[in-house]
């Protein structure tokens, strides 16, 4: 078989490491394929699958929520030679390399690595890339596949899915995908399977009727129009473009150019009026990733909102549904995550009313909310980042929030800004040293982690939290 050795990789830097891994997978008997269950752990997952099965290499596949030792001693008791972690993996080196005696680890992920060594490790922070911003873990994934490739194959359609990976994981929060993902996305580019272009920065721009695409986005706060469903019809009603279709509401890609740039003008009037500033004003414009070889005016066309479609799947224990999407079922898969979708975006909406409802406790550097049962730990990060850019919400502190995960365990996630990671602000440390000190665990991004925590140590977590925060910030 003749490899693609000699042809680089899209991120250069980890060419060597992508090569090392794809040849010990080439060595392997079977594979074992553990991946994370949200959006960049599916995509990461389809990513690999497809790579593997086109480089002829048996393997099987597995999901995790959490990466923990009892998981890692259920996956070495398997009795597979060579596992593949995708999307998490680093930062359990130190719980992994005690099985080095079971099977051989093959990492592809972005986290902030453990203490501990590994001959197969493909993660940008090892060659100095930034994993929160710069490559996701469906963009390690990628770069993998593309290690994996013979004279014979072409992994670069998978580039669509990278991207996706990158999106949800909120790689493009500053307006579009930078660093190592720029390499993807022009990969995805030259393939076919991807377009990218400038556009309004709202959800929803494929599925979503035009009122809701206002009422709902948070991209930026317009008084009167941003969670205001009379405002947004109102602003609508009042241009002289044809709202509806056969009676029913259009959506943004079924308008012209002209009566797009129609909205375009009404919405930043009507935000200048209002007293937004003309730097959030620059925030409602981004570039926008479409998935060309999908239907329009589908979830699957959008890259943000694919990502939360496969986030619903995932979130309510239905990996493989998510996985199958994203390998191409059309059918029954597709059906079951437009369902799970609703669920999801109904239980988001509560949990965000809830938010709202009771409000956040501000300490002196972070704030934060306990929902208990009232809001599902899978999805509690979720509700988190989006109240960040909620009203009465401090997008100056980072937010930490809870949610009972067991009868004995409490799940906690944190969202910062990208302001905030300017300052100094590190999560993956807070999560993980805060959690430490009251006996849990926990890592993650610099603007985005969690931790898992015995429950009733809600307290001493956040005067942990507080004080990191605050040494990180102060320094």
């Amino acid at each position: 078989m003749t490899t693609t050795a000699d042809l680089p990789v899209p991120v250069p830097e980890l060419e060597d490491r992508a090569l090392a891994c794809a040849t010990r997978l080439r060595d392997a008997s079977e594979v074992l394929l553990v991946s994370h269950i949200d959006a960049d752990g599916l995509t990461s997952a389809a990513i690999a699958a497809r790579a593997l099965e086109r480089a002829g290499i048996p393997f099987e596949t597995a999901f995790e929520n959490q990466l923990d030792a009892d998981a890692i001693t259920a996956i070495a008791a398997t009795g597979h030679d060579t596992v593949l972690f995708t999307d998490f993996g680093s930062g359990q080196l130190d719980l992994i390399t005690e099985h080095k005696n079971t099977f051989t680890p093959v990492i592809a992920d972005h986290h902030q690595p453990a203490d501990a060594e590994t001959e197969y490790h493909l993660n940008p922070l090892l060659v100095g890339i930034d994993g929160a911003s710069e490559l996701s873990g469906a963009g390690a994934s990628y770069t993998l596949a593309r290690a994996l490739e013979t004279n014979d194959t072409d992994n670069r359609d998978l580039a669509a899915l990278a991207v996706v990976g990158a999106v949800g994981d909120m790689q493009d929060t500053d307006g579009e995908l930078t660093g190592a993902n720029r390499a993807i996305v022009a990969e995805g580019i030259e393939a076919g399977v991807l377009e990218e272009q400038s556009d309004l920065a709202l959800y929803g721009r494929q599925t979503r009727p035009l009122p809701k695409l206002l009422e709902y986005s948070n991209a930026v706060y317009i008084p009167g129009i941003t969670n205001d469903q009379r405002g947004s019809v109102e602003l609508l009603s009042g241009l002289a473009i044809d709202l509806k279709q056969d009676g029913e509401w259009r959506t943004w890609v079924d308008l012209s150019g002209e009566e797009r740039q129609t909205v375009v003008s009404a919405l930043v009037e009507c935000a200048l009026k209002r007293g937004v500033g003309p730097d959030s004003i620059e925030d409602l414009v981004a570039t926008t990733y479409t998935l060309v070889a999908e239907p329009a005016g589908t979830e699957l066309r959008d890259a943000s909102e694919f990502s939360t479609l496969l986030n619903a799947t995932a979130r309510y224990d239905r990996a493989d549904v998510g996985l199958a999407v994203c390998l191409g079922n059309r059918d029954a898969a597709l059906d079951r995550a437009r369902t799970l979708l609703e669920t999801h975006r109904r239980n988001i909406s509560e949990g965000l009313q809830l938010v709202k409802t009771e409000g956040v406790t501000t300490e002196t550097h972070i704030q934060w909310f306990d929902a208990g049962t009232r809001i599902r730990e899978t999805i509690v990060g979720i509700v988190a980042g989006m109240a960040l850019g909620a009203e009465n919400v401090d997008r100056g502190r980072p937010i930490v929030a809870f949610a009972e995960k067991s009868e004995t365990e409490t799940k906690v996630s944190a969202r910062g800004s990208h302001a905030l990671v300017d300052r100094g602000l590190d999560l993956s440390v807070v999560m993980q040293r805060a959690s430490s000190a009251v006996g849990g665990d926990g890592g993650g991004h610099d603007v985005a982690a969690g931790a898992t925590i015995p429950i009733g140590q809600q307290a001493a977590f956040i005067k942990h939290a507080d004080r990191i925060v605050s040494d990180q910030l102060d320094s």
